[in-house]
């Protein structure tokens, strides 16, 4: 038995209704979210913290709300909409230093460690409301 050539590649057989007969591909459609750009873009604008971070916030038992993470990512937004690289973000008696370009938290206090401390190496500073 010898092999069929198709558009240049020897297959060992041919489909009954021969190749021009084949359906042409569908696109597959991702449910819910869409495509993978998409759900990359979202990955990459959802805030992450730190390992200091979160060890600061466990350690200070700082617990953040939906509403707060909603609050925290608006501000970090807002400072990106600016171009701001690092920022100080004030929400309710807590303060973040924020790496806004990498959308991550480096750093948690609370307000009792915020007496008497200097924030350095921020661009700017926003008040979440």
């Amino acid at each position: 038995m010898s092999d069929s050539i198709i558009n240049g590649i020897s297959v060992p057989f041919v489909p009954i209704g021969g190749v021009d007969g084949l359906q042409q591909r569908v696109p597959v459609e991702l449910p819910g979210e869409g495509t993978f750009e998409k759900i990359l873009q979202k990955q990459l604008k959802e805030l992450k913290f730190s390992k200091h971070a979160q060890q600061r916030l466990d350690s200070q038992q700082i617990t953040l709300s939906e509403s707060d993470m909603q609050n925290l990512q608006t501000a970090v937004q807002k400072a990106d909409d600016k171009g701001s690289q690092d920022a100080l973000v004030l929400l309710r008696d807590m303060a973040f230093v924020v790496s806004v370009r990498n959308r991550t938290v480096v750093t948690a206090v609370d307000n009792q460690r915020m007496k008497d401390n200097v924030f350095t190496n921020i661009d700017s500073a926003i008040i979440a409301a």
